[in-house]
């Protein structure tokens, strides 16, 4: 009778730790605070002439940037920075995928973000389409955008400067802060593979 005394609680203490040991490694920080409200259905044209979906950000971390081309500043800074993200995640770059999707279609076709990315890493993804289907997208990334008269003539964008990083189901996890040094920004990311 002692000895089962003895052996139950011990039994159920290793039971316990079994469980608590498989809940810890199954437990996935990054996915527990993820978001539906950011992201969802979208379909636009890469600067390669192919369709681009939000089933294509399916199966690993993609960050999403809303831009222009003609932006003096704050997207090429942003499509920069994301090049030294890429770096500073080295081959595990190859894992994440990155969408540039313009706010001013009536310019950015295709072909003109494909010129303009040429300036940036490669593996950056430029996304085009119907003013319709442009703003779909902004829809679903709560993304803002608005075509602002210049006095001289022409027009610029003024617009959501946030890069978001979504998981492997599409759903939104965080912002990436530019003024962090890229290798805080590749740490967070890795945390998402």
């Amino acid at each position: 009778m002692s000895k089962r005394r003895v052996v139950l609680p011990l039994v159920a203490f290793l039971i316990s730790v079994i469980a608590f040991g498989v809940a810890w490694f199954a437990f996935d920080p990054m996915q527990e605070t993820a978001s539906s409200a950011i992201g969802g259905p979208f379909t636009l044209t890469a600067q390669d002439g192919r369709t681009v979906t939000e089933r294509d950000m399916l199966g690993g971390p993609s960050l999403v940037f809303f831009g222009y081309t003609h932006c003096p500043d704050v997207c090429p800074t942003a499509l920069y920075e994301i090049g030294q993200i890429y770096k500073a995640l080295g081959t595990d770059g190859d894992r994440l995928k990155t969408y540039f999707i313009t706010v001013d279609p009536e310019r950015d076709t295709p072909s003109v973000i494909k010129d303009y990315l040429t300036s940036f890493d490669p593996r950056i993804t430029g996304l085009s389409g119907s003013p319709e289907a442009v703003i779909a997208a902004e829809k679903a990334y709560r993304a803002y955008a608005k075509k602002i008269p210049l006095e001289t003539g022409g027009y610029t964008m003024d617009h959501t400067a946030v890069i978001y990083l979504m998981n492997r189901k599409g759903l939104f996890l965080s912002s990436l802060n530019v003024d962090r040094p890229p290798e805080e920004n590749a740490k967070l990311i890795a945390k998402s593979f």
